[in-house]
C-alpha cells in the first residue's frame, strides 16, 4: 500500500516546483504517489512537470480556481473521500511547491504518526530561507480573542505570554513537540481515516483558511493535530502569493468567512460588531461584498 499521496499545488512558481520535486523524489523509505495541479500557470510550469517528473501524475487546469479546488482534485485523483478508495494511501500530504523535504522527512512523519493512532494530522518545524522559523507551522484558532491580541499588537509585545501570544504559539520553544490548533497547509499531513469522517478541504476558501478550517474540523471529530519539529522543511513563504495581488485581499475574506463559519454563533453581540467593523475597514471591497452575503454554515 502506497504510504503518502502528495497533493501540491502550483501556480507560477516553475523553479521553486522543480526544485520541491526533487526533493521529493529523493525521499528515501517511504512509498509515494504525488500529483501535481497546475492551476492554469502563464510560466509553463505544467510543461516543466511533464518533461522534467513523468512519474509524477499532472493535473493541467484551464483555469485557476483556488487552493481548496485544486488541492480537492489532487486528493480525489489519490482515493480520498467519504469513504476513501480501497487503495488509497495511508496519509495525505498538502504541500506546497515553495518547500524542499530533507530525505527521511516523509519517513518520518509517517512514522511519527503510525505512533498514535489518534492523531489525525500532523506539521514539522518550517524554517524560512534566512534561517527563522516560520510562525505560522504551529497555530491556535483565530478566536475573537486570540484575533484582538494580534490585531492589537500585544501578542508581539509579550509573545512569551501564553495569554497574549497564542496566535502563533510564540510562548512555546520551537523545539517542543506538542498538540497544536493547528498546522498550516504548507505541509500538513492527514490520516485517511481522519479525512473519511470529515471530509475533504471546504472549498467555499479561495486561497487562506482553508487549512484552518480543516484543522477546525478535524479537532471537533475528536483527532489530535501535532507540531513534530523534529522534522524541518525548507519554506520560501509566500513565493506564489506575493505576485497576486488578490492574496491579500483573500486573507481578509478567508478571516471573516473562517469566524462567520465557527465563532458568530457564539460571540457576544458587543464583540460581533467589533470583529464585523475590524474586518470592514482592514478588508477592502473583497470583504465588503462577502458580507453581504449569508452567514455561511
Amino acid at each position: 500500500m502506497i504510504d503518502v499521496g502528495i497533493v501540491i499545488v502550483n501556480w507560477n512558481t516553475v523553479e521553486l516546483l522543480r526544485e520541491c520535486l526533487k526533493t521529493v523524489f529523493q525521499s528515501e523509505g517511504v512509498r509515494l504517489r504525488v500529483v501535481v495541479v497546475d492551476n492554469n500557470s502563464p510560466d509553463n510550469s505544467a510543461e516543466m512537470v511533464a518533461r522534467d517528473f513523468p512519474q509524477a501524475e499532472l493535473i493541467a487546469s484551464k483555469t485557476n480556481d483556488g487552493f481548496s479546488i485544486a488541492n480537492n482534485k489532487g486528493l480525489r485523483l489519490l482515493g480520498f473521500g467519504q469513504p476513501s478508495a480501497p487503495d488509497a494511501p495511508r496519509y495525505a500530504l498538502i504541500l506546497n511547491p515553495d518547500t524542499e523535504l530533507p530525505p527521511t522527512a516523509l519517513r518520518d512523519m509517517v512514522k511519527y504518526m503510525d505512533n498514535d493512532p489518534q492523531m489525525g494530522a500532523a506539521g514539522p518545524k518550517l524554517i524560512l530561507p534566512d534561517g527563522s522559523l516560520d510562525m505560522a507551522c504551529r497555530r491556535s484558532f483565530p478566536s475573537p480573542e486570540v484575533s484582538f491580541y494580534r490585531i492589537s499588537g500585544l501578542s508581539r509585545l509579550f509573545p512569551n505570554s501564553q495569554r497574549f501570544g497564542r496566535y502563533n504559539m510564540t510562548y512555546l520553544d520551537p523545539d517542543v513537540e506538542t498538540e497544536v490548533d493547528s498546522v498550516v497547509g504548507a505541509f500538513m499531513m492527514v490520516r485517511r481515516e481522519t479525512i473519511d469522517q470529515v471530509g475533504l478541504l471546504n472549498e467555499k476558501f479561495f486561497m487562506y483558511g482553508e487549512d484552518l478550517d480543516w484543522a477546525f474540523r478535524i479537532k471537533q471529530a475528536g483527532w489530535t493535530i501535532r507540531y513534530n519539529p523534529a522534522i524541518t522543511v525548507l519554506h520560501v513563504k509566500r513565493a506564489a502569493s506575493r505576485k497576486n495581488r488578490r492574496a491579500q485581499a483573500e486573507f481578509h475574506r478567508a478571516s471573516l468567512m473562517f469566524y462567520r463559519m465557527h465563532y458568530q454563533a457564539t460571540t457576544a453581540k458587543p464583540m460581533h460588531w467589533l470583529v464585523m467593523l475590524g474586518l470592514y475597514l482592514t478588508g477592502g471591497e473583497l470583504v465588503r461584498e462577502e458580507m453581504k452575503k449569508p452567514t455561511h454554515q
